[in-house]
């Protein structure tokens, strides 16, 4: 006689995990990284103070007048905040039946918009040429559009006047990266009084970072553990860069371009929303059996100090 199997009889329940596995990520470093601050207009504006260079020949005659001199007036810079949203509908009948892994669905699609928001943002800040613009859609100048210091090909440039009004050129040749260029960019930012101690790269120039040789030796230190009992280690990536000008911690970002990488002084960069627009979540007018939401934030980019930070674009991804 035949056995009765699971695939001859009817009504077998399913078995669905009471879970939900979400495998892109949800790490933001620069979002992170950065302060969080509350502003109040739609055009957010800061001052950066400069002090006089330092004299070679500060020595006066005994009794000598005063010889009055005024300090360096403040510079004043600003940035436009730019409105991002997330929109979602729910039908009634989704939100009345049992479901795996969620209880109520507007809560869970919630939660997914407002992280699919904060991605946005990251790569608004990091990978991206943008410059501020008062003008409808109203768009916040991307980090590169602040930037002076740094490493670039030739015929590559700089943002004009590095204050966020205008687009780097990066028409040109694309270069490989190498820790030349990573140690000038964070040298011309420690010059300048900043102390840049945050790497954000592509994950395909942290794999580079490790490659990377200065005069024949590798740059990174391999090392094996020969504790007994215990497996052998290697070592072979790169999370710190120790440079003649301070450290670097390099973080991985899945929402940053190959053609750059930023050296970031978190100190002097910060995330501004305007009052009551940070991920604010607003019903919409219901026009059937639907529930209609949609997530508003109102945000801008605020490099307090430009100098504090430096850039190596115009790579090529090798």
């Amino acid at each position: 006689m035949a056995t009765y199997k699971t695939s001859d009889a009817v009504g077998e329940r399913e078995s669905l995990a009471d879970i939900i596995y979400r495998l892109d990520t949800t790490e933001c470093p620069i979002f992170s990284a950065v302060d969080k601050i509350t502003t109040n207009g739609v055009f957010y504006e800061w001052q950066t103070q400069e002090l006089a260079a330092a004299a070679t020949d500060n020595h006066v005659n005994e009794g000598a007048d005063a010889s009055l001199t005024n300090p360096t007036a403040t510079v004043r810079l600003g940035n436009y905040h730019q409105i991002s949203v997330k929109d979602y509908s729910i039908s009634g009948t989704l939100e009345s039946v049992d479901k795996a892994g969620r209880e109520r669905e507007t809560a869970y699609v919630k939660v997914l918009k407002s992280l699919e928001l904060r991605r946005d943002i990251e790569k608004s800040i990091g990978d991206t040429n943008v410059a501020r613009s008062g003008s409808d859609p109203r768009k916040s100048a991307s980090l590169l559009t602040w930037m002076s210091n740094g490493d670039k090909p030739s015929d590559m440039g700089f943002a004009a006047n590095s204050n966020g009004t205008a687009a780097a050129d990066v028409t040109g040749t694309a270069a490989a990266l190498t820790l030349a260029k990573i140690d000038n960019a964070k040298q011309q930012s420690w010059e300048d009084g900043g102390n840049a101690t945050l790497l954000v790269c592509s994950a395909t120039n942290k794999a580079n970072i490790s490659d990377l040789s200065q005069a024949g030796t590798n740059l990174v230190t391999n090392q094996v553990n020969t504790t007994q009992g215990t497996a052998p280690t290697f070592v072979g990536a790169v999370s710190v860069i120790l440079t003649d000008f301070g450290e670097l911690q390099l973080t991985p970002s899945r929402f940053i371009s190959n053609d750059k990488l930023f050296l970031i002084d978190p100190e002097y960069v910060c995330l501004g929303t305007i009052n009551g627009r940070n991920f604010a979540e607003s019903d919409l007018a219901k026009t059937g059996d639907a529930v209609k939401t949609q997530i508003v934030t109102e945000w801008t980019l605020a490099v307090k100090a430009p100098k504090a930070h430096a850039v190596v674009f115009g790579l090529n991804g090798s």
